[in-house]
Protein backbone atom coordinates (compact mmCIF):
# COMPACT_ATOMS: atom_id res chain seq x y z
CA UNK A 1 0.00 0.00 0.00
CA UNK A 2 1.33 3.44 -0.85
CA UNK A 3 1.96 6.01 1.82
CA UNK A 4 -0.62 8.72 2.31
CA UNK A 5 0.60 12.26 1.66
CA UNK A 6 0.19 14.99 4.28
CA UNK A 7 0.99 18.68 3.85
CA UNK A 8 1.37 20.85 6.95
CA UNK A 9 0.67 24.47 6.15
CA UNK A 10 1.23 27.75 8.02
CA UNK A 11 2.29 31.26 7.09
CA UNK A 12 6.10 31.31 7.43
CA UNK A 13 6.97 27.59 7.38
CA UNK A 14 9.54 28.40 10.06
CA UNK A 15 7.98 26.75 13.12
CA UNK A 16 4.59 24.98 13.34
CA UNK A 17 4.41 23.37 9.90
CA UNK A 18 8.04 22.25 10.10
CA UNK A 19 7.27 20.72 13.51
CA UNK A 20 4.32 18.85 12.01
CA UNK A 21 6.44 17.54 9.15
CA UNK A 22 9.20 16.29 11.47
CA UNK A 23 6.79 14.82 14.04
CA UNK A 24 4.73 12.90 11.48
CA UNK A 25 7.88 11.45 9.90
CA UNK A 26 9.04 10.40 13.35
CA UNK A 27 5.70 9.03 14.56
CA UNK A 28 4.39 7.36 11.40
CA UNK A 29 6.89 7.71 8.57
CA UNK A 30 6.20 4.13 7.58
CA UNK A 31 2.58 5.04 6.68
CA UNK A 32 2.72 8.73 5.73
CA UNK A 33 4.81 11.05 3.58
CA UNK A 34 5.08 14.40 5.36
CA UNK A 35 5.64 17.79 3.74
CA UNK A 36 5.36 21.38 4.93
CA UNK A 37 5.00 24.78 3.30
CA UNK A 38 4.20 28.41 4.03
CA UNK A 39 2.29 31.15 2.30
CA UNK A 40 5.20 33.53 3.06
CA UNK A 41 8.14 31.20 3.71
CA UNK A 42 10.98 32.33 5.93
CA UNK A 43 13.92 30.30 7.29
CA UNK A 44 13.52 27.61 9.96
CA UNK A 45 13.56 29.51 13.25
CA UNK A 46 16.52 28.67 15.51
CA UNK A 47 14.12 28.01 18.42
CA UNK A 48 12.14 25.59 16.24
CA UNK A 49 15.29 23.61 15.49
CA UNK A 50 16.26 23.76 19.17
CA UNK A 51 12.84 22.46 20.31
CA UNK A 52 12.98 19.58 17.82
CA UNK A 53 16.57 18.68 18.73
CA UNK A 54 15.74 18.69 22.46
CA UNK A 55 13.12 16.03 21.72
CA UNK A 56 15.71 13.95 19.85
CA UNK A 57 14.07 14.64 16.47
CA UNK A 58 16.23 14.97 13.37
CA UNK A 59 16.26 18.35 11.63
CA UNK A 60 18.71 17.28 8.93
CA UNK A 61 17.78 18.76 5.57
CA UNK A 62 14.87 20.70 7.05
CA UNK A 63 14.15 23.90 5.15
CA UNK A 64 11.26 26.28 4.55
CA UNK A 65 9.30 25.90 1.34
CA UNK A 66 6.73 28.01 -0.47
CA UNK A 67 3.19 26.76 -0.89
CA UNK A 68 3.62 27.55 -4.60
CA UNK A 69 6.02 24.61 -4.87
CA UNK A 70 3.13 22.24 -4.09
CA UNK A 71 0.25 23.79 -6.03
CA UNK A 72 0.14 21.05 -8.66
CA UNK A 73 0.57 18.18 -6.19
CA UNK A 74 -2.20 16.15 -4.59
CA UNK A 75 -2.35 15.35 -0.88
CA UNK A 76 -4.54 13.00 1.09
CA UNK A 77 -4.57 15.49 3.95
CA UNK A 78 -3.69 19.15 4.35
CA UNK A 79 -3.32 20.23 7.98
CA UNK A 80 -3.49 24.00 8.39
CA UNK A 81 -1.74 25.08 11.59
CA UNK A 82 -2.24 28.85 11.65
CA UNK A 83 -4.57 30.97 13.74
CA UNK A 84 -8.18 31.45 12.67
CA UNK A 85 -7.57 35.10 11.84
CA UNK A 86 -4.75 34.45 9.35
CA UNK A 87 -6.91 33.83 6.31
CA UNK A 88 -4.08 33.64 3.75
CA UNK A 89 -2.76 30.43 5.21
CA UNK A 90 -6.27 28.96 5.43
CA UNK A 91 -7.06 29.47 1.73
CA UNK A 92 -5.50 26.26 0.37
CA UNK A 93 -6.71 25.87 -3.21
CA UNK A 94 -4.76 22.75 -4.08
CA UNK A 95 -5.82 19.14 -4.29
CA UNK A 96 -6.58 17.67 -0.87
CA UNK A 97 -8.70 14.70 0.08
CA UNK A 98 -9.36 16.28 3.46
CA UNK A 99 -8.37 19.62 4.98
CA UNK A 100 -8.04 19.99 8.73
CA UNK A 101 -7.68 23.24 10.68
CA UNK A 102 -5.65 23.01 13.87
CA UNK A 103 -5.50 26.48 15.39
CA UNK A 104 -2.04 26.60 16.95
CA UNK A 105 -0.70 29.98 18.04
CA UNK A 106 2.45 31.13 16.32
CA UNK A 107 5.26 30.71 18.87
CA UNK A 108 7.12 33.60 17.22
CA UNK A 109 4.40 35.90 18.57
CA UNK A 110 4.40 34.53 22.12
CA UNK A 111 6.93 36.12 24.43
CA UNK A 112 7.60 33.06 26.60
CA UNK A 113 10.80 31.01 26.76
CA UNK A 114 8.91 27.73 26.26
CA UNK A 115 6.57 28.89 23.44
CA UNK A 116 8.23 26.64 20.85
CA UNK A 117 8.21 23.61 23.15
CA UNK A 118 4.52 24.24 23.86
CA UNK A 119 3.68 24.45 20.15
CA UNK A 120 5.61 21.23 19.51
CA UNK A 121 3.77 19.43 22.32
CA UNK A 122 0.39 20.66 21.08
CA UNK A 123 1.09 19.38 17.56
CA UNK A 124 2.31 16.06 19.00
CA UNK A 125 -0.89 15.70 21.08
CA UNK A 126 -3.07 16.36 18.05
CA UNK A 127 -1.13 13.86 15.94
CA UNK A 128 -1.44 11.28 18.74
CA UNK A 129 -5.22 11.70 18.54
CA UNK A 130 -5.37 11.88 14.74
CA UNK A 131 -3.05 9.00 13.79
CA UNK A 132 -5.10 6.12 15.24
CA UNK A 133 -8.11 7.33 13.23
CA UNK A 134 -6.12 7.25 9.97
CA UNK A 135 -3.99 4.17 10.36
CA UNK A 136 -6.29 1.44 9.03
CA UNK A 137 -7.89 3.24 6.08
Amino acid sequence: MSKRRVLFLCNANSARSLMGEVLLRHMAGDRFEAFSAGTEPDEPHALTLDALNKQGLSTEGLHSKSLDAFESEAFDYVIVLCDKDLQACRDWQGKAGETLYWDIRDPRLINKPDAYQQALQEIRRRLQLWLPLHTSE
